[in-house]
Formats: C-alpha cells, structure tokens, sequence
C-alpha cells in the first residue's frame, strides 16, 4: 500500500447510458390519509386473498385496500359518482367526520 495512486488525463470510459426510467413528478402518488374500519368478510375470500398475496409476496390486507381503491377510482370515472375533476380529495378530519357519521358506532351515542 505504499505505492501512490497517479491521476492521469486519459479519456474515461464510462458506463452505458440508462433510459430514464422514473416516473414524471405528477405521476407519483403520495401515501392518502387512512381510516380504520374493522370489516367482517367470509372465509372463502380472505383465503383466496392470503393465498395470491403470498404467491407474490404481498400482504393480504394491501390487496383489499387496493381492490376497494380501483373499485372507487373506476366508479368515479365511468360517471356512477363525481368525476374525477368534480371529484375533491377529503382532508383526513373532513374524512374522519364522514365516517363518523355512518357508523354504527356512532350513531348509537
């Protein structure tokens, strides 16, 4: 290790050049805020949900959440809710208060 290391001026040969591969800054989707609700669903469906999602080496419950998000996203887009540009993302407390006032829970108080 006493040898020194010598920079020379030799041209540099680099690497080939990458695609770009990154999605553009609007295509990038941000965690949305998150309500719990306890759901009670046959034993026939978590079965097949447990068994796909650990064929791909997902979790289960993600799987759900992103079925239900693709339901809601169609939905609003085929015109059966608010359009997508009618459609207004709920801020987590405006969702909260929805939620409040569907539930049973709630509603008994």
């Amino acid at each position: 290790m006493k040898d020194k290391v010598r920079y020379t001026d030799e041209p540099m040969e680099l690497g080939r050049m990458v695609k770009d591969f990154l999605p553009p800054p609007d295509k990038l989707i941000f965690k949305e805020d998150a309500i719990k609700v306890t759901i009670t669903l046959s034993a026939r469906t978590v079965y097949f949900f447990k068994t796909e999602a650990e064929k791909r080496g997902l979790q289960y419950q993600r799987m759900i959440r992103r079925l239900l998000d693709a339901y809601v996203e169609a939905f609003e887009g085929r015109g059966g809710g608010a359009t997508r540009q009618e459609a207004k993302p709920l801020r987590a407390e405006q969702a909260r208060v929805a939620y409040r006032k569907t539930s049973k829970r709630f509603r008994a108080r």
